[in-house]
């Protein structure tokens, strides 16, 4: 058996965190890696290889679940302009069909605040 430097032994046990840390955020495997004895620099590449590989696996797998999220927030956002839309219509409806009687007996029952932010809501 070969002897191994403390720089291989070290990339050695860093790239396995490396593989393990991002499987296990994958829910994979564990994909294990032997030194390559024979040219310390070859190994250092595959090393680097396979970490690339498994950090371009990590960001696909947060694209899609972005994606996901984002197709998840715009039906949500939809259906809130839709609700929006219902209540606007029906609150037009109702301003219109209550007698000026009507109208200043509900807004003496609203406290003050409410009507100013109703007001400069409108005003804008």
């Amino acid at each position: 058996m070969f002897a191994k430097t403390p720089m291989e032994v070290a990339v050695y046990e860093l790239h396995n965190f490396s593989i393990s840390f991002f499987s296990s955020l994958l829910g994979g495997d564990v994909v294990s890696v032997k030194l390559d004895n024979s040219a310390s620099g070859a190994s250092v590449v595959a090393i680097d290889n396979k970490i690339e590989q498994a950090m371009d696996l990590v960001k696909n797998h947060l694209m899609y679940a972005v994606r996901e999220e984002v197709e998840i927030l715009k039906e949500q956002i939809k259906e809130l302009a839709e609700k929006n839309n219902q209540l606007e219509r029906e609150n037009y409806l109702l301003k219109n069909l209550a007698s000026p009687e009507q109208l200043e007996k509900f807004q003496s029952r609203i406290p003050t605040d409410v009507l100013l932010d109703n007001q400069n809501v409108q005003v804008t």
